[in-house]
């Protein structure tokens, strides 16, 4: 299988008119498509095995690049087209003034709760009706970072695959498995094999994040930015932990929480179990 290079500059053009609708979110349901920008992102997937179907480079400089060559061959091996255009199209495309130089039109996974392996990694991220791009993106990092299975989000988040989202997730939106499920669906999936659930809480019933020893796989459950966890999503819980606030906040950043927790579970794994 081989793809083609073409070129395109004209606005009018009709795979540009399709492609502008992926910043919407039901377009890119309807497409099960999503748009990625920028050469780092693009060679971060790249190198998780993951092409682009669509490759516009608007940059004959950029194109020079190694690593732009590198992408262009193996978007074209794979059966991708490359698309040379103009910096005014990417910027329509990516809805910035100054876009990328780099954008990539990439197959968006459908993943079930069915398809994970939870013993796949000691670390899971939860997290419960996240509605910041911003979050949804550092939290995948953070998987990235500490080497977690993946990101489950629950009930209404945002669409992590929406531009936003995206390029906050500096790549990692290409390494990290990610499903969208329902409470009540993770929790019986969660319960049907080993697992042990931690909640970081603000409520009654809590321990000090750090005076917990974690069974492995850990999933780390955080709660929506301002309301945080429903009370019964606490209470199904296995473990529920705080973090001490020392100030005069009384909680932390939902992604920043997830963080802490993960490198907690991280530290506990690398010093051992008598550490």
């Amino acid at each position: 299988m081989s793809g083609r290079r073409s070129r395109i500059e004209s606005l009018s053009n009709p795979l540009v008119k399709r492609m502008r609708l992926l910043r919407e979110k039901r377009h890119r349901r309807a497409e099960e498509l999503f748009l990625a920008e920028g050469l780092r992102i693009a060679t971060e997937a790249r190198e998780a095995r993951v092409l682009p179907r669509w490759l516009f480079l608007a940059d004959e400089g950029a194109a020079a690049h190694p690593l732009t060559r590198t992408l262009v061959d193996a978007t074209l091996v794979s059966g991708g087209e490359v698309i040379d255009t103009t910096p005014a199209i990417l910027s329509k495309l990516s809805g910035k003034d100054n876009p990328q130089t780099v954008v990539g039109i990439y197959a968006e996974p459908r993943t079930a709760l069915a398809d994970l392996d939870r013993g796949a990694a000691p670390i899971w991220l939860v997290a419960e009706r996240l509605r910041d791009p911003g979050n949804l993106g550092t939290m995948l990092r953070t998987g990235d970072a500490v080497g977690a299975g993946g990101l489950i989000l629950l009930d209404d988040s945002t669409d992590p695959y929406g531009v936003e989202a995206v390029r906050a997730s500096m790549g990692a939106i290409f390494t990290q498995r990610l499903v969208q499920a329902r409470w009540d669906d993770f929790l019986a999936w969660l319960r049907a094999g080993p697992g042990e659930l931690v909640a970081t809480w603000l409520g009654k019933d809590t321990k000090d994040y750090q005076a917990v020893r974690y069974a492995a796989p850990t999933f780390i459950l955080v709660g929506n930015e301002s309301q945080g966890l429903p009370e019964a999503y606490a209470a199904a819980a296995d473990v529920r932990v705080r973090m001490p606030m020392m100030g005069k906040a009384d909680s932390l950043n939902a992604a920043v929480a997830g963080a802490v927790m993960a490198y907690e579970v991280l530290n506990q794994r690398r010093s051992g179990p008598s550490a």
